[in-house]
C-alpha cells in the first residue's frame, strides 16, 4: 500500500474513533458501489450520516472541506440512496445528512480534527 494510501486510512481510522466517541454507531467503512465509496456510514440517533473523510498533511492546497463541492455532494446524496437501498433495516425511520471529517496534520492520529455535522 502506498504511503498516500496508508495516510488515508489512518484519517480515517481516526475519524471512525471521533465518531463513535461522539456516540456515532459506525455501521459501514469504505463501501462501494458502481457509483462510488462512502468513507463511514454511520447511525446518530435517528440520523444516518455519510460521512466524507479528508486528510491533509497542510493546507497548503487548501482546506480539506474545499474537496466536497457541490458536484462531490451531489454524488455522496446519490451513494447515499444507494447504502439506504441496499440496507432498509439500518436506514427505517432515520433521516440522511451528508457530515465531512477533515483532518490537518503530518500525523492523522494526533492532527487537528473538524467535524461538520451537515453539509447540506
Amino acid at each position: 500500500m502506498a504511503a498516500k494510501d496508508e495516510f488515508g486510512k489512518a484519517g480515517e481510522e481516526r475519524a471512525a474513533q471521533h465518531l463513535r466517541s461522539s456516540g456515532y454507531t459506525v455501521l459501514a467503512r469504505n463501501w462501494r458501489c458502481a457509483q462510488g465509496e462512502i468513507d463511514i456510514v454511520a447511525a446518530h440517533g435517528d440520523h444516518l450520516a455519510v460521512v466524507e473523510v479528508k486528510t491533509r498533511r497542510t493546507v497548503a492546497f487548501g482546506h480539506p472541506f474545499e474537496a466536497i463541492d457541490a458536484r462531490k455532494r451531489r454524488r455522496l446524496w446519490q451513494l447515499a440512496q444507494a447504502w439506504a437501498a441496499q440496507n432498509p433495516e439500518a436506514a427505517r425511520g432515520r433521516s440522511m445528512r451528508l457530515e465531512a471529517i477533515g483532518i490537518i496534520g503530518a500525523d492523522p492520529s494526533s492532527g487537528a480534527l473538524e467535524h461538520l455535522v451537515d453539509l447540506a
